[in-house]
């Protein structure tokens, strides 16, 4: 696989870090989950099945466990002969915890100059928020999407998606790669500081256009991407189910009022979006009530436009597309992961179904740095691992 050889720590908790060093895992990398006394947070959190959260076990699988409590110094000479050997070390407590840990970046490259090391934070390691504690609510609030994010009565609405999460995930990821390739050149590492403020406003070009070009907050109601084109929203159908139109390419809107007798609203789509729409969306609206959900998505076979059913989760991973992707997938136990989102032609990646215990790995990971047995038993005794 795409990563086979390279070892990889992992401090971090929650979704970011975890979920990236996750995917690193299920192509060949050999992911070593540092956890404190207690454990993960996430083995808490969520409905349990089978002895773990599904939240765990999906963002934890085909990893090994080592519990060490770095607040002891014992422990951080063991971290630090795991640094000598590691390609990557991922973290994400608040920026400083980690240099008053003893396990910070420059520690790090004085004994392993080589290691990629990719700190993963709210605001990131420097500016005036940097301490600030906050997840990923907090930054969709601060950078304006929750305010755009607005239900039908006008107010902000919780938003169903941990956008910032998930861009920092995968902007990290990518930095690590990019790290990782350098280092092919150069022999050494370098430090990455990811920053889920940073990330999540860096996916938001669509939708600068008023605030950069006319310096205003965009008025949801009238914009292309929140509903202010009449091709691209949400319409309720006669069962009480919804669809939702997802293209305003004139193509698209010309192919579908044509089908349904009114050609002549095409050139109001050729005005908007915004106000100017708000016949087109009212024909929509009286339209789609005029049948079911099943009878609508029946009648748009075979049209060439995009419409999609709107699915609860449980539709969702049942989908046929969903399934022939593999992107749920179940294991021997009859268990429900989900699948890998990047798929290589050659060396794809491969799921590791089992998910580590707490500290399970640690004797063997130790045994491997060299430490006898008995001292392993001490360090157990004195709760360091």
């Amino acid at each position: 696989m795409k990563l086979d050889g390279i070892k990889v720590l992992d401090l971090s908790s929650f979704l970011p870090g975890p979920h990236l060093t996750m995917m690193m895992a299920d192509h060949g990398a050999d992911v070593i989950r540092i956890e404190p006394p207690g454990g993960e947070p996430t083995r808490q959190i969520g409905v349990r099945e089978a002895g773990s959260t599904v939240y765990f076990r999906n963002t934890q699988r085909g990893k090994r466990s080592l519990m060490l409590d770095l607040k002891q110094k014992q422990a951080v000479d063991i971290f630090m002969r795991l640094a000598e050997r590691a390609d990557v070390i991922v973290e994400s407590f608040r920026p400083g915890v980690v240099d008053r840990l003893g396990v910070g970046y420059e520690a790090v490259k004085a004994r392993a100059p080589r290691v990629v090391y990719c700190s993963i934070s709210a605001y990131g390691q420097d500016g005036p928020s940097r301490d600030r504690p906050t997840h990923d609510l907090g930054i969709q609030a601060e950078l304006g999407l929750l305010a755009a994010n607005t239900g039908a009565d006008g107010r902000p609405a919780m938003p169903a998606v941990p956008a910032a999460d998930a861009t920092a995930s995968l902007m990290a990821l990518n930095g690590i790669l990019m790290a990782l390739l350098r280092r092919t050149q150069t022999g050494r590492g370098d430090y990455i500081d990811i920053a889920m403020m940073d990330t999540l406003l860096a996916w938001m070009p669509n939708v600068m256009g008023p605030v950069f070009g006319e310096n205003r907050m965009p008025n949801p109601r009238h914009e292309r991407t929140w509903g202010g084109h009449a091709m691209y929203n949400i319409y309720e159908t006669a069962d009480g189910r919804h669809l939702v139109l997802g293209g305003s390419e004139l193509k698209f809107t010309r192919n579908l009022l044509t089908d349904l007798g009114r050609p002549d609203l095409v050139a109001l789509c050729q005005q908007g979006p915004g106000p100017v729409e708000d016949p087109v969306r009212d024909f929509f609206r009286q339209t789609f009530r005029q049948k079911t959900l099943a009878q609508w998505m029946d009648w748009f076979k075979g049209r060439d436009v995009c419409v999609s059913p709107v699915n609860d989760m449980l539709e969702a991973i049942h989908d046929p597309h969903v399934q022939h992707r593999k992107m749920v997938v179940t294991d021997g136990r009859g268990l429900k992961h989900l699948g890998i989102p990047i798929k290589f032609r050659d060396e794809p990646g491969r799921i590791d179904f089992a998910w580590p215990e707490l500290g399970a790995h640690g004797p063997a990971i130790l045994r491997d740095l060299g430490y006898a047995d008995d001292e392993i038993a001490r360090l157990r005794e004195k709760d360091v691992i």
